[in-house]
């Protein structure tokens, strides 16, 4: 079972790393509050009919939770995705990932639980690393990489109000109702602000089926599966994996080149998001057993 378990949590990282590129691909032709609403409109439905019976009952008090996340979690994708137009799938998917770093930091603030030193490790790291990938000769960053790394300020939000809420909440019916709320911001945005394109371009529905069946519901179920049969910390390890199966989808399929300061910058991120998620507890659990 504990196989199966981190199998999952790996094809889940491995699904999300591949969405960087395709999301690339699609907001091209789809105007970005349109394709996040079929997106979450899609994984909203296919989760109520998969877990119908999990709604009876459903009451206030959940559905504004569900609001609240939903809310936070719109905001996170819009920020992120309107990023990703203006840098590379594998930039976009690697400083995505330092929400990963700020949930502490965000607890601080939010709920006063202070940061370990662990965590302030993994800022410091973390810092270099998006200097390292963001920052040009000028020291200035570009938009998109702005507009990600505010992405992933919104990812930290939402990730400590899951886990506030979490507690009391049945965790499928959390996440079904933050669907529905966030795409209906999608769609209000959209027929605010947007021009559904005439025809949509070739292969576009292919990638948007793939982003709503597979990258936000498969890939959900799989990590829920998976992290309900392994321990916290190798959990953490596969699910950071989506950054570097981001690059790799964006470097295999998308063009993109890799330089050494690239390299070294997603080697600090990641690294980082492991000291933050893990404190490196596997590598002195392994030092202690060799002495």
């Amino acid at each position: 079972m504990r196989l199966w378990g981190r199998l999952a949590l790996l094809a889940a990282a491995l699904i999300w790393g591949s969405s960087f590129i395709v999301m690339k691909s699609a907001v091209v032709g789809v105007p970005v509050f349109m394709l996040l609403g079929i997106r979450f409109t899609v994984g909203c439905a296919l989760l109520a009919l998969l877990f119908m019976k999990r709604l009876k009952g459903v009451g206030k008090r959940q559905i504004l939770h569900g609001c609240i996340v939903g809310v936070l979690l719109f905001l996170a994708y819009t920020v992120q995705t309107f990023g990703l137009k203006g840098t590379t799938p594998g930039k976009n998917a690697f400083l995505t990932a330092v929400y990963c770093v700020l949930v502490p930091f965000v607890n601080w603030v939010l709920l006063r639980r202070r940061p370990t030193r662990w965590n302030w490790l993994a800022g410091v790291l973390c810092l270099g690393g998006i200097g390292l990938v963001s920052l040009d000769g000028d020291l200035r960053m570009n938009q998109g990489d702005a507009l990600t790394l505010l992405g992933g300020l919104f990812y930290a939000l939402h990730m400590v109000a899951v886990s506030r809420f979490g507690e009391d909440e049945d965790p499928v019916v959390l996440t079904l109702l933050q669907f529905g709320a966030a795409a209906v911001c999608c769609w209000g945005l959209s027929l605010l602000t947007e021009t559904p394109p005439d025809v949509f371009p070739q292969g576009a529905w292919l990638e948007l089926g793939y982003l709503a069946v597979f990258v936000t519901t498969a890939a959900l179920l799989l990590q829920n599966v998976g992290q309900s049969v392994t321990p916290a910390s190798p959990a953490a390890i596969l699910l950071s994996l989506e950054s570097v199966f981001g690059v790799a989808f964006s470097v295999l399929l998308g063009g993109e080149t890799l330089t050494i300061r690239l390299m070294m910058g997603f080697v600090l991120i990641f690294a980082a998001v492991i000291a933050s998620e893990t404190e490196f507890s596997f590598l002195r659990r392994k030092a202690r057993n060799e002495a």
